[in-house]
């Protein structure tokens, strides 16, 4: 089975600090919504190597849903993606896992996968450790004021080439 690399926008692609001068300021409009994102137009090409060479697919993880095709993908070169249905308005849990980490379970299911988010955190771990049937995963905690960093994507191949999920090792 082709492992996941879960993509969030806010705080992963979008950091919340000062961004670097790599990234480039946008004005996005949803409904009668204006944001501003600062992106990384490398974010794109580096996802896609990785992925090509784990073999992984790329999946959206984010609350943007499929506004991340929309205003994200084509501004970093990415192409459409799959999303991951959320419904940020799921009552909160009693164990402190993020209201994201049950619908990444229920479309993980049995594969293997990755996933890049400024919010997740050991609750999330303790929860999908526990969810029945699920695949093994590692979750990549982003600083929300950096955003995606090599770091990252370094760790992300190293576990998908050394756990043998990668299709391209």
């Amino acid at each position: 089975m082709k492992p996941l690399l879960l993509l969030d926008v806010d705080g992963v692609l979008n950091p919340m600090g000062r961004p670097t001068p790599d990234y480039r300021r946008y004005r996005c409009t949803i409904g009668d919504d204006v944001y501003t994102v600062h992106l990384n137009p490398r974010h794109g090409r580096r996802l896609l190597d990785l992925a090509q060479l784990t073999g992984a697919e790329l999946v959206w993880a984010t609350t943007w849903e499929q506004h991340a095709n929309e205003w994200i993908a084509p501004r970093i070169g990415l192409p459409a993606l799959p999303v991951i249905p959320m419904n940020p308005d799921t009552p909160p849990s009693e164990h402190g896992e993020l209201f994201k980490t049950p619908h990444v379970a229920a479309y993980a299911g049995r594969r293997p996968f990755v996933w890049f988010d400024d919010q997740v955190w050991a609750e999330d771990e303790d929860y999908l450790r526990v969810h029945q049937g699920l695949a093994d995963f590692l979750l990549i905690h982003v600083d929300p004021n950096r955003g995606l960093t090599s770091r990252h994507l370094g760790m992300a191949h190293e576990w998908l080439t050394l756990t043998g999920f990668s299709q391209g090792s």
